[in-house]
C-alpha cells in the first residue's frame, strides 16, 4: 500500500467502488485502500460522501481531507492533514 507522509500530512491511494450496499472500508486494492461508497458517481456525489466517510473514520473536519488527484475516476489519490496518524484506514488492509 502506498501511503507517504510528511509530519502530519498524508497521501494515499483511494480505490473506491460507487453505488455499494454501504460504505465501508473493504480491504486493499493493489496499493491502494479500497472504500465502498453508497454514493453515486455523478454531480461529484461520490466524492463528497469519501471525504465524509474519511473524515468521519479520522475524526477530524471535512477541510482536512482533500481530493487532490483523480475527482472523475475510481482511482483518487487522496491528503489528510491535522491527524496523528491513519491507523484505522489501514487496519482492515492488512
Amino acid at each position: 500500500m502506498k501511503i507517504s507522509r510528511d509530519s502530519n500530512v498524508f497521501t494515499l491511494k483511494i480505490r473506491v467502488e460507487p453505488r455499494s450496499s454501504r460504505t465501508v472500508i473493504a480491504g486493499q486494492y493493489g496499493d491502494a485502500i479500497k472504500v465502498k461508497l453508497k454514493a453515486p458517481p455523478v454531480e461529484g456525489q461520490a466524492n463528497k460522501a469519501l471525504i465524509i466517510f474519511l473524515a468521519g473514520e479520522l475524526k477530524t473536519a471535512r477541510k482536512n481531507v482533500e481530493i487532490v488527484s483523480g475527482q472523475n475516476s475510481k482511482n483518487k489519490i487522496v491528503k489528510i492533514t491535522g491527524v496523528d496518524n491513519i491507523d484505522v484506514l489501514t487496519r482492515e488492509c492488512g
